[in-house]
């Protein structure tokens, strides 16, 4: 680590009057240990992005993403492919990459991890979907992306509010949906393996997991998912029914779930999502907590294509 980007989004996380002196504390760190550092503020959507993509024109050898899973999804659009390196300092609401890595600490002790982490090549997922305008379009993730009452959270999710309230917010949030959301169907095409042919499932709800452990009382979601494996981990709900969602959720924060017939979990480097013929229901897509568009939709895995910085006692 010699040359770096830190790029912060001043209005990320419930605590963002403190954004700036933050991300000012990770700085004097790099620049005590000989690093060449300069932080940018992102100013809107896709900010983060631009902010990347320049920092790798200029020479940077590592882009620190300081924010939420928003941040770090915006910086990976510009990076993955290169051989340029990503770094985490959680400062959002939802931080779930910085928990898989063990980074849930202030900026300053986090940049002093960073220094000392090993750049590891890691495969990220793909998300192939719908824009707003109906046009294809493509995201990468690195934590997941999902189809269904996810990205329906997701797009209810007000940032004013988001800011003020954090997990609260999702919390009141999901329990709306669990209340009130009718949990369409839509199609999901499995390709076929050495054992079976291609399965085409209905389901209400479909989550591509990478990541190990979201934090909190989301550890060991889908068990398998790791940053280091060349495979999807799918959470496939193949039921319509509020209860059986409630019972896994409870399972899930009771650290006692299981999978079984409505409730399946898959492993696959691909899939594809699509809504049935004639529906009137709208699908949301979502990747790293971003709401992006609908379907169709296709999830791969980008093998090897992302170098992230990962602490010595981390296991992503």
């Amino acid at each position: 680590m010699q040359r770096v980007a830190l790029i912060y989004n001043p209005a990320s996380g419930q605590l963002s009057s403190r954004r700036e002196a933050a991300v000012q504390e990770a700085v004097t760190v790099l620049h005590d240990a000989g690093v060449q550092a300069q932080a940018y503020v992102t100013t809107g959507a896709g900010s983060a992005t631009l902010h990347a993509r320049q920092a790798v024109r200029d020479g940077c050898d590592t882009i620190l993403a300081c924010g939420g899973d928003g941040t770090v999804h915006e910086v990976l659009q510009s990076i993955v492919g290169t051989g340029v390196a990503l770094g985490v300092i959680p400062l959002g609401t939802a931080n779930a990459l910085a928990a898989d890595l063990g980074l849930i600490t202030s900026p300053a002790k986090a940049a002093r991890i960073l220094l000392l982490a090993e750049p590891t090549r890691v495969s990220v997922g793909r998300i192939h979907f719908r824009d707003g305008d109906g046009n294809p379009s493509s995201r990468y993730f690195t934590v997941a992306a999902g189809v269904g009452a996810d990205a329906l959270l997701m797009s209810r999710l007000e940032p004013r509010l988001k800011r003020r309230l954090g997990y609260l917010l999702y919390m009141i949030e999901a329990f709306r949906i669990l209340v009130t959301h009718g949990f369409p169907l839509f199609e999901t095409v499995v390709p076929a393996n050495v054992n079976a042919a291609v399965r085409v499932v209905d389901v209400s709800q479909l989550l591509a997991v990478r990541v190990r452990s979201f934090g909190g009382a989301l550890r060991n979601l889908a068990p398998g998912a790791s940053l280091r494996n060349g495979k999807l981990s799918l959470l496939a709900f193949k039921t319509r029914s509020r209860m059986r969602y409630m019972l896994f959720l409870a399972a899930v924060l009771a650290g006692r779930h299981t999978f079984a017939r409505e409730v399946e979990l898959l492993e696959t480097a691909s899939v594809e999502c699509r809504a049935p013929k004639g529906s009137d229901d709208s699908f949301f897509v979502e990747a790293d907590g971003e709401v992006l568009g609908s379907l169709p939709a296709r999830f791969e895995v980008v093998p090897h294509s992302l170098t992230l910085l990962v602490p010595a006692n981390a296991q992503p």
